[in-house]
Parts: C-alpha cells; structure tokens; sequence
C-alpha cells in the first residue's frame, strides 16, 4: 500500500510548526534557515506555518492531489515525530482534522 503521505500533504497546510534553534542549519542542525522565521532566542517557526491559510513553504506540490515535503531529510522534528507518536500521526485525529480542512475525506484507521 502506498503512503499516503506521498500525496496528502494536508498537515503541512494545516498546522503551526514551532521547534528549537537548535535544528537550523547555521547552527548545526539541519533544517535549512531560509525556511523559517525566528520567535525569539530558542524558537523557531516554518515560514508560512502561521499565515492564514496555513501552507509550510517546504510544502512542494497540490494538496491532496501529489504533495511532498521539499526538504523531508531536513525537517524540523515536530514534522519527524508527526505519525510516529501515538494518539499523533497519520489516521488520527489530527491528521483528519487536517484533511477535512483540506475537503479531503478521512484515513479511516
């Protein structure tokens, strides 16, 4: 069965992603700094993730129709743990909280 991350992308259009400094490139990590707005000394935001409507500008591709992350080996790791946490992930609430947004239907887990 094909992941269909691979072509939802509804999650990135959907959510806010804050995460530590520490991920950006500049300073060692690896999340490429252009991408992302600073909230401050420790935090920073993925460029577009609090803009209405919300679209991450690492987010490549149609929502629903062929979407991917541009910069998936580098993303920041509220992007990483997003399906690998349970009750959080792919299926979940969220992730059909996301797609509805999207007028897109449910996983149905």
């Amino acid at each position: 069965m094909t992941n269909p991350c691979l072509r939802c992308g509804a999650c990135c259009a959907a959510f806010r992603v804050d995460f530590a400094r520490e991920e950006l490139q500049s300073v060692g990590g690896h999340v490429p700094d252009g991408l992302t707005v600073a909230l401050g000394s420790h935090t920073c935001r993925m460029r577009g993730t609090d803009h209405t409507p919300p679209r991450c500008a690492a987010l490549v591709g149609t929502v629903g129709v062929q979407a991917s992350c541009g910069i998936h080996e580098w993303r920041p790791s509220p992007c990483r743990e997003f399906g690998l946490r349970a009750p959080v992930g792919v299926g979940d609430e969220a992730c059909d909280a996301a797609r509805r947004r999207a007028g897109l239907p449910p996983l149905g887990n």
